[in-house]
């Protein structure tokens, strides 16, 4: 989301074959990092030829899960949770983490507004995060 607005999302059937839900969100995470960090950088160029100041704030990625957010932010560690999963998954975000380009935060599932495209939801949860992301319902005269 940029200005409140939501302006890149993706949701579809991961490629990889996973072999845990901490495996899908680990991969999830990593591709989210890719995508947020051609974003910052187009963000970044509009800014600069606009003459304006570069923003030098970590973009905020929230994520539902905890022990993946807690894998992240103390590094790859080998354990029974984590040992199917490649190292590569894990070092890119980390990168970004170190150097201060993004940062994971945790927000329960219910207030998870991706929640919006991935999982089936109440009416009232629906609307919550459909405003949430600055969708807008249009009124035709």
């Amino acid at each position: 989301m940029n200005g409140g607005t939501a302006i890149s999302w993706h949701s579809q059937k991961q490629t990889l074959v996973a072999t845990s839900s901490n495996h899908v969100e680990v991969t999830a995470l990593n591709e989210a990092s890719i995508e947020c960090t051609w974003l910052r950088s187009m963000t970044q160029l509009v800014l600069t030829s606009c003459g304006l100041e570069k923003d030098i704030c970590p973009t905020l990625i929230y994520k539902d899960n905890s022990a993946c957010v807690t894998e992240m932010k103390e590094g790859y560690i080998k354990s029974d949770m984590t040992k199917h999963i490649p190292p590569k998954f894990f070092e890119y975000t980390q990168e970004l983490i170190k150097n201060h380009q993004v940062e994971i935060k945790y927000v329960q599932s219910i207030s998870n507004v991706v929640g919006l495209f991935t999982k089936s939801l109440p009416t009232a949860i629906v609307r919550k995060h459909v405003h949430g992301i600055g969708m807008q319902h249009v009124h035709r005269i």
